[in-house]
């Protein structure tokens, strides 16, 4: 699933094509693009035909298109999964081969969701009043992000000291902070010279600030850059790759060189993912430092 950058970089090109655009004809061309909507494909269609978009917004990692007319406002809720793409394209130009969902849009254009793992999709959910700002009810439960008016950095850092776990696996927790996922956590815990298998309860509080911040920092610095792209399975609404894999310090860079300490990085099983980390900088708990 792409984490906050990725999202956000997606977020900022729908806004920029489809504010104030009259929804047309809303075609779901496959039913998995629309399984977590109770009223299926024909209520969908019908629901959303007609009104405007009126806002494109993001928590964390979840995105949403706000619809509406003058009687109905309803939340177009996004879960990219693993390969979704949210796509805009000229009406009548060649379709993708795995595309789920079209919109069309006043204008001659149409929004466009391609799958091809066919993991994610649409559904349509109700506005309720949530920390800081009204949010879709599925996604109310989740923490307000770092780039969120609503984020307490001191909350957030409270809320990593209560835990007693692992610390990657704190940070990636959605209720605590959102946005982060496997990527940014490594990046994140490189950069403050945490293993991610510390446990929470044993960090200093400065310490877990500084991975809060660092957290933050890496996330924006890939924003900057259109996200991360290992594949073209993901690309903005131009079709287009991220560039940050160019910077990452520790996430896919097994054997390579550590950028501080020229000690290889590791790879390690973590949740059927990976962790990548510097053995040296981030020592495991109870490794003791190499003599050089």
């Amino acid at each position: 699933m792409p984490e906050l950058p990725e999202v956000e970089t997606i977020r900022l090109g729908l806004a920029a094509h489809v504010l104030g655009r009259a929804i047309g004809d809303v075609e779901v061309l496959h039913p998995r693009a629309v399984r977590r909507h109770i009223g299926g494909a024909v209520d969908l269609s019908s629901r959303l035909r007609g009104k405007r978009f009126t806002s494109v917004e993001r928590r964390g990692k979840y995105l949403w298109l706000v619809a509406s007319d003058d009687t109905d406002e309803v939340a177009t809720v996004v879960h990219l999964g693993m390969s979704g793409q949210m796509l805009i394209a000229e009406q009548g130009s060649e379709d993708p081969v795995h595309l789920r969902i079209r919109a069309t849009l006043d204008g001659n254009h149409e929004l466009r969701f391609v799958d091809q793992r066919t993991f994610g999709g649409w559904h349509l959910d109700e506005l309720v009043e949530g920390p800081g700002r009204r949010l879709p009810e599925s996604v109310a439960h989740i923490a307000p992000d770092p780039f969120e008016e609503a984020f307490d950095r001191d909350e957030a850092i409270a809320a990593l000291r209560r835990r007693d776990t692992e610390i990657k696996r704190a940070i990636l927790d959605q209720t605590v902070i959102s946005g982060v996922g496997n990527i940014y956590a490594d990046e994140s815990l490189w950069r403050a010279h945490l293993h991610g298998r510390r446990r929470t309860r044993g960090i200093p509080k400065a310490k877990l600030g500084e991975l809060v911040d660092h957290a933050t920092e890496v996330m924006a610095e890939a924003i900057n850059v259109g996200g991360t792209s290992f594949d073209d399975l993901y690309v903005n609404v131009n079709g287009q790759s991220g560039y940050f894999e160019r910077a990452l310090n520790a996430y896919g860079r097994e054997g390579l060189p550590c950028r501080r300490c020229e000690t290889p990085m590791v790879r390690e099983a973590f949740m059927n993912r990976s962790s990548f980390f510097c053995p040296e900088c981030q020592r495991p708990p109870g490794a003791r430092r190499n003599s050089r």
